[in-house]
């Protein structure tokens, strides 16, 4: 099932998160922009587990990241271990109000306050299988090209995107350009 619809006002966000869990993602995203990755948020693994964050570094690591916002959201949650067989590296990520020693070692650890991200504890590497990285590769390049089009389908159904429509649609908005 996708996330999104073309018929919302916004059809990036799927309202299942809470303020303090977007809180977090925020800052997290801020963070891998800055390290140069390329981020999804709420994506739907072929396991059937959707990941709070994915994302692709320059260097082609695939990163998951489950966002936890207080110490029973962890404590009830036992899926996050089938992630481990969707990437190259598994973090967590929270924020201030939660205490730090309650998250595996064996995960890495991030800090978000809602505008910027920390890297709290680096996440042990385990390198994907050749053909679980690909389809991995496929799904996130599919869903991101899909969210677009959607997203462009309601800005310009808003008319938010004015003339520039034609800017994105030729590529001259996209990094590298």
């Amino acid at each position: 099932m996708t996330i999104l619809s073309i018929h919302g006002d916004n059809p990036l966000i799927d309202g299942r998160q809470s303020n303090r869990a977007m809180m977090v993602r925020r800052g997290v995203q801020r963070l891998f922009a800055e390290l140069g990755h390329s981020v999804l948020p709420e994506l739907t693994l072929s396991s059937g587990r959707r990941a709070d964050l994915i994302s692709l570094s320059a260097k082609g690591e695939i990163w998951i990241v489950e966002i936890k916002t207080s110490i029973e959201d962890f404590r009830v949650d036992r899926k996050w271990p089938d992630y481990r067989m969707h990437c190259d590296r598994l973090f967590f990520a929270t924020h201030a109000g939660v205490p730090l020693d309650i998250f595996p070692e064996e995960c890495g650890l991030l800090l978000s306050d809602g505008y910027d991200g920390h890297i709290v504890r680096e996440a042990p590497e385990h390198k994907l299988a050749a053909a679980t990285r690909k389809s991995v590769l496929q799904l996130f390049a599919r869903t991101a090209a899909q969210r677009l089009m959607l997203a462009e389908w309601a800005a310009e159904r808003n008319n938010e995107l004015g003339g520039s429509i034609g800017d994105i649609l030729s590529g001259s908005r996209d990094s590298g350009n």
